[in-house]
């Protein structure tokens, strides 16, 4: 059962999704339609999920699922997974790669291994105030609070001096 992202209470769990580069409009369309129809869709044990999605900066897919109503079982998130792979490999993106990491320069999305940015803070290139992304929230409200903060209010803090 979709329902608008915004009408999703607070307790919602979220799953993140960061693509390894940018979507073109076409490409977002597209795939806002594909999750249109997959969440409509979506069920546990046969029972509807009140569930939602926003796709941001081009380059982040959010799925929020309101478990007030009905909660994910192993069998729907396994479904949300392997949707997740048919927009992987339709759209030859890197979606389920937990080892990177997203932050803002200025107002352009960068996207590096955890490696590289590790590099990137012992050489000063990123700071405590860079702006990550914390894909680690699970729900609605510390997705709305603590997902795009400064480094050092996030896991990536551990690599600031």
């Amino acid at each position: 059962m979709l329902v608008p992202f915004e009408s999703l209470a607070d307790s919602s769990r979220v799953w993140i999704y960061q693509a390894n580069r940018s979507f073109t409009e076409e490409e977002i369309q597209e795939i806002s339609n594909k999750l249109n129809i997959f969440i409509e869709k979506w069920t546990a044990h046969g029972a509807d999920l009140k569930a939602s999605y926003e796709i941001k900066y081009k380059r982040f897919i959010t799925i929020a699922l309101d478990q007030q109503l009905n909660a994910a079982s192993g069998c729907s998130i396994d479904a949300s997974v392997q949707f997740i792979q048919q927009l992987e490999q339709e759209y030859n993106v890197d979606l389920l790669d937990k080892m990177n990491v997203s932050y803002k320069q200025g107002e352009f999305i960068a996207y590096k291994s955890l490696t590289d940015f590790r590099k990137m803070a012992k050489q000063k290139a990123v700071s405590s105030n860079t702006i990550v992304f914390n894909n680690l929230v699970n729900n609605k409200a510390e997705y709305l609070s603590d997902w795009e903060v400064p480094a050092s209010e996030s896991w990536h803090k551990r690599f600031m001096n």
